[in-house]
């Protein structure tokens, strides 16, 4: 026998066998041998080098396969599942090698204490394998020795005779996770027979409560099951003790209809309300063979594959404008990825097909994107992913990944991948609901662009509705109404034709300037992202543009761009906004946006480490070359200059400098230079700041995460970050009262700014400039019509005072109503 593996204790707590688990399923050791900890720590650790084995939508509970390929199983807490989720947080991917004492998990202790049986969590050898030493009845630290164990040598069995097939459904209440998967094996263990599970194209032994779990079987599935070898039709009557057989053949016990989930809360992704019929869309798994036919003719094939999806993106992104034609041509960039070509070359070389190839190649640096701490680089993991199935398309001759669903439904799905939006023709979907994703994806700014209400992040429950539902979808709080009642259903269809109505009012009033009632006027920027966005923003009634991310410059190349090509662009963008205002963003690198010629210092977090204007001073050579081209546009007096994430005078008084002696040089006049409050710090030093600023434009996103702690793209998190939070209201009032004591303009470009119920409060704490996206200008222009400032003052006051953003809102919403904006009333949640 070899020598045993020793598993660690993954997280600290007390000690138990199996047997005094509240689980008969655990205690009785039909999930497998092992033990159980009850924990008093909510991070879980690796307990050896391992590889992860996929557990589809499984987030309470992982499988390992260690180095001598025995499984463990590590199931936090009991009836978990129910949870679908919450309260979960996975730090790693399928597929993922992980070493011993790496964190795997987060979970929240005092919601699963509140909401599960219980939190002792069973450590077990679900498919084989032998425990020669364990640790019970008493404390254990995470890390310490919990088990020994060896692998089973199991004798090779002769399987005959002809197939036997039954289609049985899924009768379980939450699919085939450990428990009823436990049962299974139960069920079978008095047969020899040999039997698989087959579902959506993918199988699974009946033997294997791992792999039976990773077939991501839901309730209502009718799953195809396989019987070979002695006792194969008794085997199958076994399991239809458990499940009844498809068609309710043989006067099987039907299977009772799931409690259909009513209301459904996410993050706003794109503003809007839509009504409609469910539509689900599942991108399928392309089946790809690991053998390659010679290393040199799958390399041209996959050669050949790259090159026909290449030149596709980039026929689709010149008839593109806008958000749509930026991520069409990253992907494009993408498909030549060294790294991607790296790793996939290493696969051919070892005589892999060049589909396995590729597949190996962009799941490795997916995964590796995903586990890290910046949510809108883990986002990014999702283009990577959009790729792999664009070329392994081009590769195995299967049809492109759009959906196919009816006109005018709700789009439901896990999470969609970018290019699935791209082409949509208008109106062709009302809606976008997905159980994962981000408020910063690309699917949510592919579906803003296209004025398609998004929610992301909904959780796993919104698969759950069936095809066919009527559902509002309301991407105005972040909620998804299933099959709501007539009287429900009739107020928001009412709704929605009062939107299209000011919509139709919005347009024609659109490029009138805005005051309110008692004169004050409100100016109205737009935030914007390159020279395809410009036109678009005009027509919607900008008046110039509040903020320019001039990233798009910079990102997804190998070398910075030179001074004369950003002064060109700069140029268009000017000329095309027809002398209205222009503030330039300087480069705002680090945190989601890496360079590849600014190679910056490791971070643990890099939300909190070389972000803006820090970035900039470090490496000021890329800095002076971008104040120069701005210094170049014409008419001289058109651009600002805004800098990012100011923390310090000190950083704004540096950066003038350069800038005066980079118009010394072009014997240019220095233009405006703003701060922008991204920090607590920033705003609370406002004064200080507003005597070396020539204005302040207050970046609501950061401002509200660093604010409340709270990262805007983390699952559990992201419906409650709310700008309208009296904490971020009050840092807001800081800066406002600066610029007035100082006599300099204070603009926000936030997201905060674009939402409407947010405007009064904005306006009454002495805000007047607001920039937003361009769909959302013609909506602000009208409300900001309809206000009094004195009244948008009080409101404001008492808005301070509020105990939460809810509050706030609420009182926003009373003061909307009388001016019967009957679209806006319900506008809100988290910005």
């Amino acid at each position: 026998m070899s020598a045993p593996l020793v598993l660690l204790a993954p997280f600290p707590g007390w000690s138990l066998p199996l047997a005094e688990v509240p689980d008969e399923v655990f205690a009785q050791g039909l999930a497998g041998d092992g033990v159980a900890i009850d924990p008093i720590a909510g991070s879980l650790l690796a307990p050896c080098d391992a590889e992860i084995l996929p557990m589809k939508d499984a987030r309470h509970a992982l499988t390992l396969r260690t180095a001598i390929g025995v499984d463990v199983l590590i199931h936090v807490g009991i009836d978990t599942v129910a949870l679908h989720g919450e309260g979960f947080e996975l730090r790693v991917a399928a597929g993922a090698r992980v070493r011993a004492g790496q964190e795997l998990m987060r979970f929240d202790l005092d919601r699963l204490a509140r909401r599960a049986p219980s939190l002792v969590s069973p450590i077990v050898l679900p498919a084989g394998g032998t425990i020669v030493r364990r640790t019970t009845g008493r404390a254990i630290s995470a890390g310490e020795p919990l088990m020994e164990i060896v692998a089973e040598v199991q004798a090779s069995a002769t399987v005959s005779g002809p197939p036997v097939q039954r289609d049985l459904v899924m009768a379980f209440d939450h699919g085939l996770h450990v428990r009823p998967a436990a049962q299974v094996v139960a069920a079978l263990k008095p047969f020899a027979a040999e039997v698989t599970l087959h579902l959506r194209g993918r199988s699974a032994s009946a033997r294997s409560t791992v792999a039976m779990m990773s077939l991501g079987a839901q309730r209502g599935d009718v799953v195809q099951v396989i019987a070979r070898g002695a006792g194969a039709e008794r085997a199958l009557d076994a399991l239809e003790a458990l499940l009844p057989r498809a068609g309710n053949e043989a006067g099987a016990a039907p299977v009772a209809k799931a409690a259909l989930p009513r209301h459904i809360e996410g993050v706003v992704a794109s503003r809007g309300l839509a009504i409609g019929p469910v539509a689900h869309w599942e991108q399928p798994e392309i089946r790809v063979a690991e053998k390659g036919v010679g290393e040199a003719g799958e390399r041209a094939a996959l050669e050949g594959a790259l090159a026909r999806v290449r030149a596709r993106l980039e026929a689709l992104a010149a008839s593109a404008r806008g958000s749509e034609r930026a991520l069409l041509q990253g992907h494009a960039e993408l498909a030549t990825d060294p790294e991607l070509a790296a790793q996939a070359d290493e696969w051919l070389r070892r005589g892999k097909s060049a589909a396995f190839a590729w597949r190996k190649a962009t799941r490795a640096v997916a995964d590796a994107l995903a586990r890290l701490e910046d949510t809108r680089m883990r986002e990014r993991a999702a283009d990577v992913r959009d790729l792999e199935g664009q070329v392994l398309r081009a590769l195995t001759g299967e049809p492109d990944g759009a959906p196919r669903v009816p006109h005018g439904c709700v789009l439901v799905a896990d999470d969609l991948p970018p290019s699935a939006l791209v082409g949509l023709a208008p109106g062709e979907i009302a809606g976008i609901c997905t159980a994962q994703g981000g408020a910063t994806s690309h699917v949510a700014i592919l579906a803003a662009a296209a004025g398609i209400p998004a929610i992301v992040a909904a959780g796993a429950r919104v698969l759950d509705v069936p095809p066919g539902t009527r559902v509002v979808l309301d991407a105005e709080r972040g909620a998804l109404e299933v099959d709501p009642p007539e009287g429900e259903l009739a107020a928001a269809q009412r709704e929605v034709a009062q939107r299209e109505r000011d919509r139709a009012e919005d347009a024609t009033a659109a490029r009138e300037p805005a005051a309110t009632r008692d004169g004050v006027r409100v100016r109205v920027y737009a935030n914007l992202g390159s020279l395809d966005e410009v036109a678009g923003a005009i027509a919607q009634g900008a008046e110039g543009c509040g903020l320019l991310r001039t990233e798009f410059l910079y990102l997804e190349r190998a070398q910075a761009p030179s001074e004369d090509e950003q002064a060109a662009e700069y140029a268009r963008i000017a000329a095309a906004l027809g002398e209205r205002p222009l503030t330039i963003r300087t480069l705002d690198p680090g945190g989601d946006k890496p360079l590849a010629y600014l190679p910056l210092p490791a971070e643990e977090n890099p939300a909190l480490g070389m972000r803006g204007v820090r970035a900039s001073l470090w490496r000021p050579e890329l800095l002076r070359a971008q104040l120069r081209a701005i210094l170049r546009v014409r008419p001289s007096g058109q651009c600002r200059i805004l800098v990012p994430m100011v923390t310090e005078a000190d950083e704004l008084v540096t950066v003038r400098a350069i800038a005066q002696e980079c118009a010394r040089e072009l014997g240019e006049v220095l233009p405006p230079i703003g701060a922008m409050i991204e920090t607590p710090a920033s705003a609370l030093l406002a004064d200080g700041l507003a005597r070396s600023a020539d204005f302040l434009s207050i970046g609501s996103n950061d401002l509200s995460q660093y604010a409340l702690a709270m990262d805007r793209g983390h699952p559990e998190l992201a419906r409650r970050l709310d700008a309208l939070h009296p904490a971020v209201l009050r840092l807001i009032a800081l800066v406002a009262q600066a610029g007035h004591a100082h006599g300099k303009p204070v603009s926000l470009c936030g997201a905060l700014g674009s939402d409407v119920q947010a405007l009064p409060v904005l306006l009454g704490l002495g805000v007047h400039e607001i920039s937003a996206t361009p769909a959302s200008i013609p909506r602000l222009k009208r409300v900001a019509r309809t206000l009094d400032s004195r009244a948008c003052r009080e409101l404001a006051r008492q808005a301070l005072e509020a105990a939460s953003a809810g509050e706030v809102r609420e009182l926003a919403a009373h003061m909307l109503a009388p001016a019967h904006d009957v679209a806006d009333i319900t506008a809100g949640g988290p910005a």
